[in-house]
């Protein structure tokens, strides 16, 4: 009977996986309407991200604080670091070796990778298994929300000079960069993505609407934010928002976040 249930939760979240990632990058109010039914499908279904570097300590601070423990709290996603040396086989636990060519610096081997990974999926399946690389795709709010909608994922963080390439041949299924430049490693980005898919999850804010408003969601950058005194050293907040008059202070918000995306990144307009 378990398992039964199992197969049927799992066929409805990948179906509306299906529709959701067709429709949800163009449409942000899909995303509020289906937050009951994800929320319900989460509970049965916890998230999982499973991360492999060689410096788990690296890690530890940021994904233990804020959100992404409460998260992790609720029980909502379970988040595991674990050490590719744990994985080699060779002296001191090295996992790299000298590039074959001739080239400087040093490659992190295939074995401990493959080692690592076939562990993983003899105990779960995976939806993804990311490689964090300057060259890979960009990474932003509409991949965030792909993500989020996954149930178990590998992230792999490139260290040295890279990987051996076969790794990004046959074991990976996804590459993701945080931008256009190199970093000493892929925990950083690791980190970045776990942060922006684990916020998304239903029930992992307070409030699931402050995650639809912020910036990217809907290609646009968020309408500037104010708290009280509402008059500080003669700083005025607007007084729209001081109206009460919620379909003129959203009309508002709409304007001037098209204002801000025009004036500071247009390239989102075209």
């Amino acid at each position: 009977m378990i398992l039964f249930l199992q197969f049927i939760i799992t066929f409805w979240r990948s179906a509306l996986n299906s529709v959701f990632t067709a429709t949800c990058n163009y449409s942000p109010l899909l995303f509020e309407l289906s937050l009951p039914l994800l929320y319900f499908c989460r509970i049965m279904l916890q998230m999982r991200i499973d991360i492999l570097t060689v410096l788990p300590e690296m890690l530890e601070s940021p994904l233990n604080c804020s959100i992404v423990k409460r998260a992790q709290d609720k029980g909502l996603v379970e988040i595991v670091v674990h050490n590719l040396r744990d994985y080699s086989l060779r002296k001191h636990r090295k996992v790299d070796d000298y590039p074959f060519g001739g080239e400087a610096g040093m490659v992190m081997q295939i074995e401990p990778v493959d080692r690592a990974i076939s562990d993983l999926k003899s105990q779960r399946d995976y939806d993804e298994v990311i490689f964090t690389s300057p060259d890979g795709e960009q990474f932003n709010q509409h991949v965030a929300n792909d993500l989020s909608m996954l149930h178990n994922i590998i992230i792999l963080c490139g260290h040295y000079k890279g990987v051996d390439y076969r790794i990004r041949e046959h074991l990976v299924t996804r590459e993701i960069s945080i931008g256009d430049y190199v970093l000493t490693g892929g925990e950083i980005p690791a980190i970045i993505i776990a942060d922006s898919v684990v916020r998304l999850i239903p029930g992992a804010i307070g409030d699931e609407q402050s995650a639809l408003s912020d910036s990217f969601q809907d290609d646009l950058l968020a309408p500037p934010d104010y708290t009280r005194p509402a008059d500080y050293k003669g700083w005025k907040v607007p007084d729209i928002l001081l109206s009460g008059n919620f379909a003129k202070i959203d009309e508002w918000k709409h304007e001037v976040s098209l204002e801000r995306t025009r004036r500071l990144r247009p390239d989102l307009l075209k």
